[in-house]
């Protein structure tokens, strides 16, 4: 394998001094016409790539930022990440992405790998609910936001979305539409946002005087089409079962979509469902699917900009005040919970 061309490779080749080099590609007004042309011919040339990585090390500042999300296989965290990467790259800087697959562990490698790479800060969906490896990470004194999640416990900024308002706006949909038999397909129990969306669902059914002990909850291992085709058919299995089925997220409600279609199960005539997310694919469903829409896009633009706003503060010595936004969910009604009651 051919070894990468280096800045000595340039200078020897040109005839010139590395610094020659060096002030060619960074202050080329200080080289003289002829040298500048005879060391940029040599570059285009030899192919020369300079080192960026390099540059940040010496500069001590990284011009990319970390994004680690739970799962880019959801759209809604493509949605965030487009955010993202919109704010930074307006502010000259790139992204890396990753995906923890929801798992601790992999979130953990990633985090390493971020503090080893020097990025100029993260943008961080937590798969870790027991908050050690935020614990661990914060040791490296690199600025960090949380996306999609409050900043309970920690004083970091943080982008969220009221998932409390957003499961009553589904459960309330529901219970005014008629249903009184409801079940929440949850996902993982460690999740804040499975959590909250569960208190929003209680309080919808308290608010209509109905026992909030009365929602049926299906937990799943995980926040996909899979383990909602799983709980479709745990749904199927139940002797006395619910008429109406709202969802932690899209994925699993797409899942338990499909299960009743597989089972000849009417939807929403005889299963009414409500999805959490609004991703693209909601819209397109065989039955479009009625589902709670958070902004994704301006999430993830709005934490980019919170984590800018903190590295700058942190390069001009002045103070930073942490912040917390919590963006407000909207219910988008589609056929998959219209039908009369």
């Amino acid at each position: 394998m051919a070894q990468p061309v280096g800045i000595k490779d340039v200078a020897r080749a040109a005839g010139v001094s590395v610094g020659t080099v060096s002030n060619v590609i960074n202050r080329p007004d200080t080289v003289a016409t002829e040298t500048r042309a005879r060391v940029l011919s040599a570059i285009d040339r030899l192919g020369y790539v300079r080192s960026e990585s390099a540059r940040q090390l010496r500069a001590g500042r990284s011009r990319i930022m970390g994004l680690l999300v739970l799962d880019m296989g959801n759209p809604f965290f493509v949605d965030v990440a487009r955010g993202a990467e919109r704010a930074a790259r307006e502010a000259g800087l790139g992204v890396m992405v990753c995906n923890s697959a929801q798992s601790p562990g992999e979130e953990a490698e990633y985090l390493s790998l971020f503090a080893e790479q020097r990025v100029r800060g993260v943008l961080l969906t937590p798969a870790d609910a027991t908050g050690r490896n935020i614990e661990s990470f914060r040791r490296h004194g690199i600025p960090f936001v949380l996306v999609d999640r409050v900043a309970e416990g920690t004083t970091e900024c943080s982008v969220s979305v009221d998932d409390v308002a957003g499961g009553a706006l589904a459960v309330r949909h529901l219970v005014d539409a008629g249903h009184r038999s409801i079940a929440y397909v949850s996902g993982p129990p460690g999740f804040n946002q499975v959590r909250d969306r569960r208190t929003g669902a209680k309080n919808a059914l308290a608010e209509a005087g109905l026992d909030p002990g009365t929602l049926r909850e299906l937990p799943t291992d995980r926040l996909d089409v899979a383990a909602g085709r799983d709980a479709g058919a745990r749904l199927l299995g139940l002797a006395d079962r619910p008429t109406a089925v709202f969802c932690a997220n899209d994925l699993l409600a797409l899942g338990v979509l499909q299960a009743m279609f597989a089972a000849g199960v009417g939807v929403p005539d005889d299963l009414a469902i409500v999805g959490y997310d609004d991703i693209e694919f909601a819209a397109a469903a065989a039955v479009p699917l009625t589902s709670v829409r958070q902004p994704a896009v301006t999430m993830g633009a709005l934490a980019a900009e919170l984590l800018l706003e903190e590295t700058e503060a942190e390069t001009a010595a002045r103070p930073h005040e942490h912040r917390r936004v919590v963006l407000q969910p909207e219910l988008v009604v589609r056929r998959s919970s219209l039908a009369a009651r």
